[in-house]
């Protein structure tokens, strides 16, 4: 932590290379990346940034450097929920961007459905490749933008529905993300999101969902707001069976339900 406050990227990265967790909490909750942040130290952010991005494929899983799962296959029922909630309102006339490929559990959905238009945003080289080697850089109607969507967003556009599933990526990140949806969704559009916000405590996951429901509806400073109403629907999602998590370094799912988020740009 102390490193990464200093702005020192060169122990942050033996530390990091030595075994130290990017993700580790301290006593007061906070990680390496948000003592880095605060501080205005942007190298160690990226650097932070790129460790947790690294990503390895195996059966079903995709874990980073460290065991931790990016994305699992029990997602898959909830994903097609956000695929179906995503085409709903123009069926095969859909424009559709997802940011965030992981397993491509949801693009996989996204694509039954056929849109007119599927935008994939995507910044893992590893995930990259496996793209390319399934495909999807090919797909009629499909479009692959490798990079970051920092970097990106603000070429893309509009579309009719937005998915947003990232990792390694903070609050402030998804905060970010959330204030291009008033260019990036046509009037009427739908945003959804993974909602894994507090996912050990049920309580805790519903108030962070209304806290984003207040973001995404608020009025912002010079403008008119992001103007967007916010609907959850509980969905059952049972994963105690403890080989779901079979080799998995900590379990990032606990609760007994999904709460799927539906947001809508008011026409």
């Amino acid at each position: 932590m102390a490193a990464a406050a200093a702005g020192d990227a060169e122990s942050v990265a033996a530390l990091l290379s030595a075994g130290a967790p990017w993700h580790e909490l301290d006593e007061d909750g906070c990680c390496a990346g948000e003592y880095a942040s605060g501080s205005g130290h942007v190298e160690v952010v990226r650097q932070l940034l790129d460790w947790a991005e690294r990503a390895t494929y195996r059966d079903g899983q995709l874990v980073d450097a460290e065991g931790e799962a990016v994305m699992m296959t029990w997602e898959a029922p909830l994903m097609r929920e956000h695929a179906r909630i995503l085409c709903a309102a123009k069926g095969r006339a859909a424009r559709v961007l997802n940011v965030g490929f992981g397993l491509g559990i949801i693009d996989g959905y996204i694509a039954e459905l056929a849109p007119a238009r599927h935008t994939i945003v995507e910044a893992h080289p590893d995930v990259l490749a496996h793209m390319a080697a399934r495909g999807w850089t090919h797909r009629p109607g499909v479009s692959v933008v490798p990079g970051r969507w920092q970097d990106v967003i603000a070429d893309l556009g509009p579309f009719d529905g937005v998915f947003f599933d990232t990792y390694g990526e903070y609050a402030e990140d998804m905060r970010e993300f959330h204030a291009h949806l008033p260019r990036l969704l046509s009037p009427g559009g739908v945003y959804s999101f993974f909602n894994g916000l507090c996912p050990d405590n049920i309580f805790f996951n519903m108030v962070q969902g209304e806290v984003v429901k207040l973001e995404l509806a608020r009025r912002v400073q010079g403008g008119e707001g992001l103007g967007l109403e916010t609907q959850y629907r509980a969905m059952p999602m049972d994963t105690s069976d403890g080989s779901i998590w079979k080799g998995i370094r900590n379990r990032y799912w606990h609760l007994p339900v999904y709460m799927v988020p539906t947001c809508t740009l008011k026409a």
